[in-house]
C-alpha cells in the first residue's frame, strides 16, 4: 500500500523547476503530463516509478529533494535526506569521480547514461545504471542546482 504524502515532497515551485529543467535539456517529460489533471505535479514526482533527487547550489551542495523511491533507496526520511550533503551519497573513494562528473554536467547542461556506485544511509552499496543528470535553471535563467533521475540500479 502506498505511504501517505502528508508533508513530504517538494513545493509546487521546486516540482516545476525539476520538470521544466528536465524538459528544457532533454526534450522529454520527467513524468507523464497527461496524468497531471488527476494528480498534482508534486504527487506525480513523489510517486513516480523512478528515482528523482536534487541538490542546491551551496559550496557543499545539500540534497533538497528526493521522491519516494529515492528515500527508500537511500534509506532515509525526508528530514535526513534534505539535510545530507549530496557528496555523502557516494563512498569516499567514489567522490572524486562524482565531482568530475557533476562539473561536466554544469558545463553541458545535462548528461545521460551516467553509471556510478552510491551508498545508502545503512551502508548498502548500489550501482546506478543509465542515470540522467541535469542542471536546474529557473525561468529567469538562474542556476538553482542539479537533479538526477534513473530507473535501474543493482545492489552490490
Amino acid at each position: 500500500m502506498d505511504k501517505p504524502l502528508t508533508g513530504v515532497g517538494a513545493t509546487y515551485e521546486h516540482s516545476k523547476l525539476l520538470a521544466d529543467s528536465y524538459r528544457r535539456w532533454t526534450g522529454q517529460e520527467l513524468v507523464p503530463v497527461e496524468n497531471s489533471r488527476e494528480k498534482g505535479l508534486e504527487e506525480l514526482l513523489f510517486t513516480a516509478p523512478r528515482v528523482i533527487l536534487s541538490h542546491g547550489t551551496e559550496s557543499d551542495p545539500v540534497l533538497n529533494y528526493g521522491n519516494r523511491m529515492a528515500l527508500e533507496l537511500w534509506e532515509m526520511t525526508w528530514e535526513q535526506l534534505t539535510s545530507t550533503p549530496s557528496r555523502l551519497t557516494a563512498e569516499p573513494m567514489e567522490r572524486a569521480e562524482r565531482d568530475r562528473f557533476f562539473t561536466q554536467v554544469t558545463a553541458n547542461g545535462y548528461v545521460d547514461n551516467y553509471t556510478g556506485i552510491r551508498i545508502s544511509r545503512s551502508g548498502r552499496r548500489f550501482y546506478i545504471v543509465n542515470a540522467t543528470v541535469w542542471n536546474l535553471v529557473d525561468e529567469q535563467g538562474i542556476y538553482r542546482g542539479q537533479a538526477a533521475t534513473f530507473l535501474d540500479y543493482k545492489y552490490l
